[in-house]
C-alpha cells in the first residue's frame, strides 16, 4: 500500500508556518485534553490540534475498519494494536481530508468547529499506556566516554558492547509528557573520601539526549522476530530525556546496573512521529566491526537522519543556551537490532511498550548527549548566555530537547520535550 500522505507536493488548507515541525506530510499521533475537559486521540498540522474522535463520529474514516470508539479513548494503545495497515490507511485519509483540494471539511464551519483546535488551547497527555520500558545503551561515543571516565581509558568499552545491544529495564510509572516538572531525587551517595554512604538530595542531576520507539504487539512469549521484520512492529518515535542522578548512579550501579539513579523520571515528547513519516530520511548507520552474529545482521538503510539539540534555560530567563547538537544516525545499534535482540530469548513485547535509544552522543565534544560528557564529569563547566555556569542541572533549570528531519522538500519534526527540574519533593 503506497504512503500517499508523504507526497511532498501536497499542501493543506490549514495554515502551516514556515519551518514548522508539523506539515501535512508529518501527521503524528497523540492524546490531548480540550478546554471542555474531553480527552481524545488526535493529530497535528501546523499549530492546530485535530480531534480524531470527532472526525470518526462524523464518518470521515468511512471505509476503514475501525472499532466505534477507536479514537475516543485516552491512549493510543488500541489504535497501535491494529497494526501497520490501519496506521497507514488512517494517516493517508487524514492527509486527504486536510489537502487544500478537498472541500468536505474545509467548507463545513460546523464540522471544523468540532474537529479543529488551536494548539495552545489543548493540554497534551501521555500518548500511550506504557506497560514496559527498556532503555538501551547504543551510542558507541557515549559508552566510550563513560568508560573513559569511570573505568580504564584504554579499555573503555566492555567486551560485550560490540556484540549485543546492551540495555536495562526501566520504570514505566514515572514516564511523563513534556511540560511536567521533575523533582530532584533523594538517594544514597558515597561522598569523596568517605567509607560509608549518606542519604540526601542528588547533587549531580543530568539529562540524557535520547529518542524512543513505541511498539505494537510483536510476539507471543517464547517467539523471536528477525531484524528484517522488526520495523513492521514499530509504530513511531518520540524524543526522550532520561533524567539521571550521576552520584547515586556511581554508588549503586555495580553489580546490576542502573536503578534508582534513573527511574525517578523519564520525559517524552507528546507527539509520536510514525515510521512512515520518517521513511524519506533513511540513512546508513556506522559500520559494525566485528560483524554481528547472524540474528543481528541487517541490510540496507536502518538509521534515520534526525537532527537533535538540547538547550538549557535557567529560572526567570527567556533566552536558552544550546549545549548540544547531535544526530540519531550516530547510534551504533539500530532499532531493528534492538527489537530483534529484545525478543531473541522469547521475551514478549506488547502494544505501547517503549524502547529508549540510550544517550545519543556524536563524535565531537559539542555533540555529546549529557552534561556528564559535555563538562567531562564537571571538570569543564558550560557557560550559559546569562553568564552563569553549569556542571550539572541546577534546581529550576529547564531542559529542552528538540528534533527534526529535513531535506530540500520537507521538514518533519518531533516538537520538543521540555521539563523543569524542581527541588526535592518535601511532604507538607
Amino acid at each position: 500500500m503506497p504512503i500517499t500522505a508523504n507526497d511532498t507536493s501536497r499542501k493543506s488548507w490549514l495554515e502551516v508556518p514556515e519551518n514548522s515541525d508539523f506539515p501535512i506530510q508529518n501527521i503524528p499521533f497523540g492524546v490531548f485534553l480540550t478546554k471542555e475537559n474531553v480527552v481524545t486521540v488526535g493529530t497535528r498540522i501546523g499549530d492546530y490540534a485535530i480531534d480524531l474522535g470527532a472526525l470518526q463520529q462524523l464518518n470521515y474514516f468511512e471505509g476503514i475498519e475501525l472499532t466505534d470508539d477507536m479514537f475516543m479513548q485516552d491512549t493510543l494503545n488500541d489504535f497501535i494494536s491494529d497494526g501497520k495497515k490501519t496506521w497507514r490507511l488512517v494517516r493517508n485519509r487524514i492527509a486527504d481530508i486536510f489537502d487544500e483540494t478537498n472541500s468536505q471539511l474545509r467548507d463545513s464551519t460546523k464540522h471544523r468547529d468540532i474537529v479543529i483546535f488551536k494548539i495552545e488551547d489543548v493540554e497534551m497527555q501521555l500518548p500511550v499506556l506504557i506497560g514496559d520500558y527498556t532503555d538501551f545503551y547504543s551510542s558507541r561515543e557515549h559508552a566510550t566516554n563513560v568508560g573513559k571516565m569511570f573505568r580504564d581509558p584504554d579499555n573503555a568499552l566492555l567486551p560485550n558492547w560490540l556484540h549485543i545491544p546492551v540495555g536495562y529495564h526501566g520504570r514505566s510509572s514515572t514516564i511523563v509528557p513534556s511540560g511536567i516538572p521533575v523533582h530532584r531525587p533523594m538517594g544514597q551517595t558515597l561522598p569523596a573520601g568517605h567509607d560509608t554512604p549518606v542519604f540526601g538530595a542528588s547533587r549531580l542531576v543530568d539529562f540524557e539526549l535520547e529518542t524512543a520507539f513505541i511498539t505494537t504487539d510483536v510476539n507471543v512469549m517464547g517467539e523471536n522476530i528477525s531484524t528484517y521484520e522488526a520495523e513492521d512492529y514499530i509504530f513511531g518515535m518520540v524524543l526522550l530525556n532520561d533524567w539521571s542522578a550521576r552520584d547515586i548512579q556511581k554508588w549503586e550501579y555495580v553489580p546490576l546496573g542502573p536503578f534508582l539513579a534513573k527511574n525517578f523520571a523519564t520525559s517524552i515528547s507528546p507527539w509520536i512521529v510514525t515510521m512512515d513519516a520518517l521513511e524519506p530520511f533513511r540513512t546508513k548507520g556506522p559500520k559494525q566491526d566485528p560483524t554481528p552474529l547472524p540474528y543481528l545482521q541487517t541490510k540496507g538503510k536502518k538509521a534515520f537522519d534526525i537532527h537533535l539539540e538540547v538547550s538549557l534555560k535557567p529560572e526567570n530567563q527567556e533566552e536558552e543556551t544550546i549545549v548540544s547538537r547531535s544526530n540519531f544516525k550516530y547510534l551504533y545499534w539500530s532499532m531493528s537490532q534492538q527489537l530483534a535482540h529484545h525478543t531473541s530469548n522469547g521475551c514478549r513485547v506488547n502494544s505501547g511498550d517503549m524502547m529508549g535509544s540510550g544517550t545519543i552522543s556524536g563524535p565531537t565534544p559539542d555533540s555529546f548527549g549529557s552534561m556528564l560528557e559535555l563538562t567531562w564529569g564537571g571538570k569543564n563547566p558550560l557557560k550559559l548566555k546569562d553568564g552563569s555556569e553549569r556542571k550539572f542541572i541546577e534546581d529550576n533549570d529547564t531542559v529542552i530537547i528538540r528534533g527534526f528531519c529535513e531535506n530540500t522538500e520537507v521538514r518533519i519534526g518531533f516538537g520538543e520535550v521540555s521539563s523543569q527540574l524542581l527541588p526535592p519533593f518535601i511532604k507538607q
